[in-house]
């Protein structure tokens, strides 16, 4: 490997060394809290369940009052959830449905599939012991608990957790703030006539939405000539009330490449080469309070670079605790002979048997690629790879939210 070249893990350890977390919070209904980090440790409000409670239909009873399989008891009282009944009269059941309360009295529930009723009293078919179906009161979740951790994205369990346990508003950080622009004077968006040389803007669409996916507020600043000083006017405008901009194209050294310069008369520029394949070129920097991510302007080597690199970047802008994505192993369904010094992710999906097959053409230029796949393969420096081997899968499912 070149000495130019940053390793793809030195790359994301000095990028996330540079984060500066958002450190205003802000409060959310739960019912609207979808993607937003949690700012603050959720305590339960109540116990779960807050009464001993019936897991299924059948009959409450004591124990004691059934001598033996065929024990005939009368039925004393009707207890549907919702409703709370009376104390258990001694030598007599009570007729209780799911996820209701047990009265008082009661040390058991018989399920009503081993009953059979008989006019006012039911036949017990069963020799029931103590706690029998009966879910014990704060079993799943004490008054006080420690429910959700700080440093989370909530998701619709975790929104649906901290319902259950009566809290309506969540403590969460607010929105990174991103200002994204493309550069190119030959960038044209889709709609308008394409001109010789002109080039459809895709970079623009799938990068806001990246960006929104992760719960940003996106500045859309459309596209940026290949000039200079516009280059730089947009930089000190996009820096204002913005925790990042994020560009793709323009960051080489070429003389129609001007952000590179322009960041670096409005801030401060690195210009990082990185091992990784797509992707190889990064610029980092800042302009004013705002970090600054150039991603390159293939669309592709664009698309990979944001998942890799970009994401966990603004995860841990974010708050969230956790930023590196979950990875599967599973079987290969393909060999590759053509291993390259940097490390590749190659757009690859799952098969229903438990293997991942590859698309037919791994060019930085095909966006048909990322379409058809449902992930990326993780594959390590000059590693070749034989069909039946182990290889890392890195599912969209964890990457694109």
């Amino acid at each position: 490997m070149s000495a130019n070249l940053l390793s793809f893990d030195e790359a994301l350890a000095i990028l996330l060394s540079q984060v500066r977390p958002v450190r205003d919070t802000e409060m959310a209904d739960t019912m609207v809290a979808q993607g937003r980090v949690l700012a603050a440790d959720l305590r339960s409000t109540v116990s779960i369940p807050a009464l001993d409670t019936s897991s299924m239909d059948g009959y409450a009873l004591r124990v004691g009052d059934v001598s033996g399989a065929g024990t005939v008891l009368p039925v004393s009282q009707r207890i549907p959830a919702g409703s709370v009944g009376h104390a258990l009269e001694p030598g007599t059941a009570a007729r209780i449905f799911t996820g209701a309360p047990l009265p008082a009295g009661a040390d058991a529930v018989v399920m009503q599939e081993l009953c059979e009723v008989e006019g006012e009293s039911v036949r017990i078919d069963h020799l029931p012991r103590a706690g029998e179906a009966v879910r014990r009161a704060g079993s799943e979740i004490a008054l006080g608990e420690r429910v959700l951790a700080a440093g989370i994205r909530l998701r619709p369990p975790e929104l649906g957790l901290a319902a259950s346990v009566g809290i309506a508003q969540v403590p969460v950080w607010r929105r990174v703030r991103v200002a994204l622009f493309s550069t190119g004077s030959e960038l044209v968006m889709p709609g308008e006539p394409l001109p010789p040389g002109g080039v459809y803007n895709s970079n623009r669409f799938q990068l806001r939405a990246l960006l929104e996916d992760l719960g940003c507020d996106v500045t859309d600043l459309g596209i940026v000539p290949d000039q200079l000083d516009t280059t730089r006017r947009v930089l000190r405008d996009a820096a204002e009330g913005h925790d990042l901009i994020l560009t793709s194209g323009g960051v080489s050294v070429g003389e129609e490449d001007h952000v590179k310069p322009a960041v670096e008369a409005e801030g401060s520029l690195d210009l990082w080469k990185i091992a990784m394949k797509p992707g190889k070129p990064l610029a980092y920097g800042r302009v004013g309070a705002a970090a600054f991510l150039g991603l390159p302007g293939n669309p592709v080597s664009s698309f990979v670079t944001f998942l890799m690199i970009v994401r966990p970047f603004l995860l841990a802008t974010q708050g969230v605790a956790s930023v590196r994505p979950r990875a599967l192993t599973l079987r290969a369904e393909f060999d590759w002979n053509r291993p390259d010094v940097r490390r590749e992710f190659l757009r690859a999906r799952a098969t229903e048997e438990g293997s991942v097959e590859l698309f037919d053409h791994q060019g930085p230029a095909a966006l048909s690629s990322i379409v058809w796949a449902d992930g990326l393969v993780d594959v390590p420096p000059s590693t070749p790879i034989r069909r039946g081997e182990p290889v890392r899968f890195l599912p969209y499912g964890d990457l694109l939210h």
